[in-house]
C-alpha cells in the first residue's frame, strides 16, 4: 500500500485549466496521526451549519472553514515550494469526487488542497496539504459552489457588512416560496378536479341503462315493424293480410312507446352527462395548470441556486454566472478608475427578516494582502502545532469604499435581487478575470502581485 504523503491523484484531462480543492475521506482518516489530529480545530460551542467558505493564509498556514454564524473549522496546512507555490486568488468548488481520495475541484489545472502529511514531509508541488483529520467532515458537508479564498498574507476572517450596492433584500426565496405553494394548491385542485370528474361519471352510469335499454327495444320493434310490412305486401288471404295489419300497428305502436321511454330516459340523463363533460375539461384545465405551476416552481428551485459576480475596474462590466454558466452581464461604472479599488469578496450569508432581507459578509485583499497590518514572519508559521491563529478580521472601510466607488445599474440590481439566494457571491477587483475562468468553472481570479505557481507553465488538464 503507498503511503499517503506519497499519493497523488491525477484528474482526468479537460479542456479548462484552474484549481483543484481535495479533502481526503474514508478510510484515510482513521490512518491520521496525532500530530495531524492535534493540528484540526472543530468549533465546539455550537453545531456547525453548511460550510459557506473556505480561507487559506498562505503566510500562516492555515485553512479556516465558515458557515454563516463563523468559523467551523480550522486546521494546518503546507502549500508548497518556491516556483510551485499555490497561487493566491479566488476560487470557487466545481466537482465532488470520491475516488479513494476525497476530493473538491475548484478548477481544472489540477493544482489542488488535498489531505496529506503536513510540513516535515515533502511539501506539495503547487498544492496545499491539510491533514486527513480535516478532510472527512468538510468533504460532505460541502457544496458546489463554495467558495475558496487563498490569500498570501495572515488569516483573514470575514466581517459582516452592509451598503447600497450590496442588495439588501431577496426575492428568489420568497418567489420560490410562493410557486411551491401555487404547486401544491394547484395540485390539490387538479386531484380533486379528477375526483370529480370521476363522481360524475359514476353517477351518469346508473341513468344510461335505460336509454341503452329504449334504444335496443326500439330497434327490436323497427325490425318487427319490417317484417309485418313485408308479411303485408305478399299476403294473398284475407286472414294473413289482417294478421300482417295488426302485427304492423303493434309494431308501430311500440316503437312510439319505446320512442317515448328513450325520449324521456335520455332527458333524465343528458344533465349528467353535461356534468361529465365540464367535470372533464376542468380537470383536463387543472392538469395543465398544474404542470405549468410545477415547471414554475422548480425553475424558481433552480433559481435559488447561488449566484457568483464579479465586477473588474479594467473590463468597467459585471458578470453573472449560475451553476457555472454566464446567465448575464450588464455595464457598470467604476469611479475614480484609474486608481485601484482592491480586491474584495462579499459573500451573501444568510437571510433575514422574515426571509427577505440578507446578510452580507466582506473579505478584504489589496494587491495580494489583506488591509488590515500585518506583521512579516520569518521561519515557520505562527502558531505550536494544533494551535489556532486567531484571524485578522477584514477592515470594512476597504470594502465600503470600494462599493462606494461601484456604480451598479438599477435594472441590474433589480435583476440581481430576484436572483439573490444564499450562498451568492460578488467580487470587485482590479484584476481581470482569469484564463482559469471559462464555461462549467466559477469566476477564477489570480492576484497579479503574487506568485502564480505552476499556473503559468501547467498545461491545462494536467494532474497534479
Amino acid at each position: 500500500m503507498v503511503e499517503p504523503k506519497h499519493k497523488h491523484i491525477a484528474l482526468r484531462p479537460l479542456a479548462l485549466a484552474g484549481l483543484a480543492l481535495m479533502f481526503s475521506a474514508g478510510d484515510h482518516a482513521t490512518a491520521a496521526s496525532a500530530r495531524s489530529k492535534r493540528s484540526v480545530q472543530f468549533v465546539e460551542s455550537r453545531s456547525g451549519g453548511d460550510p459557506v467558505m473556505a480561507i487559506v493564509s498562505l503566510r500562516n498556514q492555515r485553512l479556516t472553514v465558515y458557515d454563516a454564524d463563523g468559523w467551523i473549522l480550522r486546521a494546518r496546512v503546507s502549500s508548497g515550494r518556491n516556483g510551485r507555490a499555490m497561487p493566491a486568488g479566488i476560487f470557487g468548488v466545481l466537482q465532488k469526487r470520491a475516488e479513494q481520495y476525497s476530493n473538491l475541484c475548484l478548477a481544472w489545472s489540477g493544482i489542488a488542497l488535498h489531505g496529506g502529511g503536513l510540513p516535515g514531509n515533502l511539501p506539495s508541488h503547487s498544492c496545499v496539504r491539510t491533514p486527513f483529520a480535516s478532510a472527512a467532515r468538510p468533504f460532505d458537508a460541502n457544496r458546489l459552489g463554495m467558495r475558496v479564498i487563498v490569500v498570501p498574507g495572515d488569516v483573514a476572517a470575514p466581517i459582516e457588512i452592509a451598503h447600497p450596492t450590496l442588495p439588501s433584500k431577496s426575492e428568489a426565496s420568497n418567489l420560490a416560496a410562493v410557486r411551491a405553494a401555487q404547486a401544491v394548491e394547484t395540485a390539490n385542485k387538479a386531484h380533486q378536479a379528477r375526483l370529480d370528474a370521476v363522481t360524475a361519471s359514476r353517477e351518469a352510469a346508473p341513468l344510461r341503462m335505460p336509454v341503452r335499454v329504449a334504444e335496443i327495444l326500439r330497434l327490436r320493434a323497427e325490425r318487427q315493424l319490417v317484417a309485418a310490412e313485408a308479411r303485408l305486401a305478399f299476403a294473398i288471404s284475407a286472414e294473413a293480410r289482417a294478421q300482417a295489419e295488426e302485427a304492423r300497428t303493434k309494431a308501430l305502436d311500440r316503437i312510439v312507446e319505446l320512442q317515448a321511454q328513450w325520449a324521456a330516459a335520455k332527458a333524465d340523463l343528458q344533465p349528467k352527462l353535461d356534468a361529465v363533460a365540464s367535470a372533464r375539461a376542468t380537470a383536463a384545465s387543472a392538469e395543465a395548470l398544474r404542470v405549468a405551476a410545477a415547471q414554475a416552481a422548480q425553475a424558481s428551485a433552480r433559481n435559488l441556486e447561488p449566484i457568483s459576480m464579479f465586477i473588474s475596474r479594467k473590463s468597467q462590466r459585471l458578470y453573472v454566472r449560475q451553476a457555472f454558466q454566464p446567465v448575464w452581464e450588464s455595464p457598470v461604472t467604476v469611479l475614480d478608475a484609474d486608481h485601484p479599488v482592491g480586491t474584495h469578496v462579499f459573500t451573501a450569508m444568510k437571510l433575514t427578516s422574515g426571509n427577505t432581507g440578507m446578510r452580507w459578509s466582506a473579505v478584504t485583499l489589496d494587491d495580494g494582502r489583506p488591509r488590515a497590518g500585518v506583521v512579516e514572519l520569518q521561519g515557520r508559521p505562527r502558531g505550536r502545532a494544533g494551535q489556532a491563529i486567531e484571524p485578522t478580521s477584514t477592515d470594512s472601510d476597504s470594502a465600503k469604499k470600494a462599493l462606494d466607488r461601484i456604480v451598479i445599474p438599477q435594472d441590474a440590481l433589480d435583476r440581481i435581487a430576484g436572483m439573490l439566494s444564499p450562498r451568492s457571491s460578488l467580487i470587485i477587483s482590479d484584476e481581470e478575470l482569469s484564463a482559469e475562468t471559462r464555461n462549467d468553472t466559477e469566476f477564477v481570479v489570480m492576484l497579479s502581485s503574487e506568485q502564480q505557481g505552476g499556473i503559468k507553465s501547467r498545461r491545462r488538464g494536467s494532474g497534479i
